[in-house]
């Protein structure tokens, strides 16, 4: 199974996903950990060579029938099209999830007090949060709203949401 989770910084995408990969004994792929390596091994010009390496070790582990957690902003259709795509070529069932926090006041306090949990890695600030490219869903499955859980709260939901 490849669980593909998007949605802006600062939502509780990567508590989500390091919970559910413990739970569901799954590989956690995280695009902040891919990009900040190849950044620091000198690669200046990202654009989506993140998403590309992902997109490659997910595919090698699903044909070995693991499952997948793709831990990223998601914020393009194009990207979550390639995730769908990597999912069928490797026949593995896709769950598109989009975590989100609604109450704005809630989702600045969290981008502005959190520090960098990976060495060299940039976090960005609200006004990049909310000035981001970032397109409307138009086809996730399942929908967390983190705004007004606690993170158990939220992992609780979102395992009864994925199916068994």
């Amino acid at each position: 199974m490849l669980i593909v989770l998007g949605g802006l910084p600062g939502t509780g995408k990567t508590t989500l996903a390091r919970g559910l990969a413990r739970e569901l004994g799954a590989v956690h792929l995280r695009i902040d950990s891919i990009e900040t390596a190849i950044h620091q091994a000198g690669v200046r010009v990202m654009n989506d060579t993140g998403y590309r390496v992902a997109y490659a070790v997910a595919e090698d582990n699903l044909k070995l029938g693991r499952t997948i957690i793709a831990d990223s902003v998601n914020p393009l259709a194009v990207t979550r099209t390639a995730w769908v795509e990597v999912g069928r070529r490797s026949d593995a069932q896709v769950v598109e999830i989009e975590i989100v926090c609604s109450d704005p006041h809630e989702h600045r306090r969290r981008v502005e007090g959190r520090a960098p949990d990976i060495a060299g890695l940039r976090l960005p600030t609200w006004a990049e949060v909310i000035e981001r490219e970032y397109e409307p869903w138009d086809r996730a499955q399942v929908r967390i709203d983190t705004s007004c859980r606690s993170e158990a709260e939220s992992l609780a939901e979102l395992l009864r949401a994925i199916p068994r």
